[in-house]
């Protein structure tokens, strides 16, 4: 099979060759057909992420069919469709695991770090996190809803139920965001780069309230700010934004630093937290959720051997949407 390897942080990845692995017990072999592209794999890539094993193949919105089953392995079938997301293991026994908060387990596996992901032919994967995925979906289209769609679910749910909702950086996660927002009746306030007209006509191409640039004001405070941008400086940007008692949700897994700011703009009640990683539950209603809203992923497709080049258009803010690796399967 044919995979796209990190062979050192900081370095292009390589394609080379590799035998089809096996799954083991309680995992299953998913033969990809198409593989998101996120922030996160650049963290992986730039090693702003530690490198946890060398190569490693990175990719975990993976979309593909079940083609064969390790012992043990529960609730799929030979040939059905699934996706696997960026948590693709926990221990089941740790606290955390046991209270429901798997998302924080004390050993987890995550897809495209720690195991290799779906820049891929072939991926083995955690049974138990293989989702199978709807059918209003075609393989391209389905891949940004496994982490943009995932997390930025999660992050949206942990804001509160508050009206008026500010975005920081508007990428593939808040694209999917502002239209689940927009369907539960909320007011959306996009911020982009400052001075960056293609991301903000691609906001106000999804009906959103208001945008500007991250260095402005919102024309209103409000009641909860999402930053999906890994720039420590927006959390007291948003923090200025928001109305008291209002909450600042961090939706990445890297941050640059964040400075020190007054106390004043937190205090009145207001809350910052962060967001890590994701539930199987947030999987089940999420993708139950999407086909209702209906959620519209724009993604711009890739050749597998091309995956260099989306990492770096994600890179330099060239992408409206998601890119997406599509291998021919």
């Amino acid at each position: 099979m044919r995979v796209m390897q990190l062979e050192a942080p900081g370095t292009a990845l390589r394609l080379v060759e590799r035998a089809v692995p096996e799954p083991g017990p309680g995992e299953v072999l998913v033969e990809v057909a198409a593989c998101g592209v996120c922030r996160t794999d650049l963290h992986v890539v730039d090693g702003e992420l530690p490198p946890v094993r060398s190569p490693i193949v990175p990719g975990h919105e993976v979309v593909g069919r079940v083609a064969a089953l390790g012992a043990g392995a529960a609730g799929l079938a030979l040939g059905q469709r699934v996706g696997v997301p960026w948590l693709g293991h926990t221990c089941g026994t740790c606290p955390y695991c046991r209270s429901g908060r798997e998302n924080l387990c004390d050993a987890p596996g995550f897809t495209g770090w720690t195991r290799d992901g779906g820049y891929a032919d072939y991926v083995v994967a955690d049974a138990a996190y293989a989702f199978p995925l709807p059918d209003a979906y075609d393989d391209i289209a389905a891949a940004p809803l496994l982490c943009a769609g995932l997390i930025g679910w999660r992050t949206l749910r942990l804001a509160g139920e508050g009206r008026r909702l500010g975005i920081y950086g508007f990428g593939a996660a808040a694209h999917i965001v502002a239209q689940i927002a927009h369907w539960q009746g909320r007011e959306v306030f996009a911020f982009t780069r400052p001075g960056d007209s293609g991301a903000q006509a691609f906001a106000r191409r999804l009906g959103v309230h208001w945008v500007g640039g991250s260095d402005e004001a919102p024309p209103e405070p409000l009641d909860a700010a999402l930053v999906f941008a890994p720039v420590g400086t927006l959390v007291p940007t948003a923090l200025r934004a928001i109305a008291k008692g209002g909450i600042v949700v961090l939706g990445g897994i890297h941050m640059s630093d964040i400075p020190s700011f007054p106390y004043r703009i937190l205090w009145e009640e207001r809350v910052v937290r962060s967001v890590a990683n994701l539930t199987r539950q947030d999987g089940v209603e999420l993708l139950a959720l999407a086909p209702r809203v209906p959620i519209r992923t724009e993604t711009v497709p890739y050749p597998l051997e091309q995956a260099n080049r989306a990492l770096d258009d994600l890179r330099a803010g060239r992408l409206a949407g998601a890119a997406v690796l599509v291998t021919g399967n």
